[in-house]
């Protein structure tokens, strides 16, 4: 092959990769992670998230403190708590089989709940659809549907919070 050719294939291929590469990077919080702002102080929107989980039949295995678990090591932080969520059936679609049990460190589903030092509250969660479409076997589907379920309890709140 000629080298005026190959020289600048590979030099475009490298480009691309790069370029690909900070394109993924500059773009990868944004679709992996939801946030949207609640009008109330951090203890009320703690408090209706609770509510609202429950009340859509799901469940809450766990409640970290992360301000007073950080606080315990000498670290202060704004208000946080990170809400396990745990729906049995869409668990149980991904848990009862081997080949999909792998997904088991993403589980139960997350929200947090969190003051900004602008002294607004926030709430966060993961694009449980968009991780599911990167899997296989029956984790699209469950996932997918924990994603719609968790939107639904987000938009609860949201509603509440009006």
């Amino acid at each position: 092959m000629n080298k005026k050719v190959i020289i600048p294939a590979l030099a475009g291929l490298v480009s691309g990769i790069i370029l690909t590469i900070l394109i993924v990077v500059t773009s990868a919080q944004p679709v992996m992670l939801k946030e949207k702002q609640i009008p109330h102080n951090f203890e009320a929107a703690a408090e209706l998230i609770e509510t609202t989980v429950m009340q859509k039949g799901w469940t809450i295995p766990a409640v970290h403190n992360m301000q007073a678990t950080l606080a315990n090591f000498g670290h202060d932080i704004e208000k946080l708590k990170i809400f396990e969520i745990c729906h049995p059936g869409i668990a149980y679609q991904v848990l009862s089989m081997d080949d999909e049990r792998i997904v088991s460190s993403l589980l139960p589903c997350r929200l947090s709940v969190y003051e900004k030092s602008d002294g607004n509250v926030y709430v966060s969660w993961m694009n449980m659809r968009f991780m599911g479409r990167l899997m296989k076997g029956s984790v699209p589907g469950a996932f997918a549907e924990a994603s719609t379920a968790t939107d639904e309890i987000i938009n609860a709140l949201l509603n509440l919070s009006q």
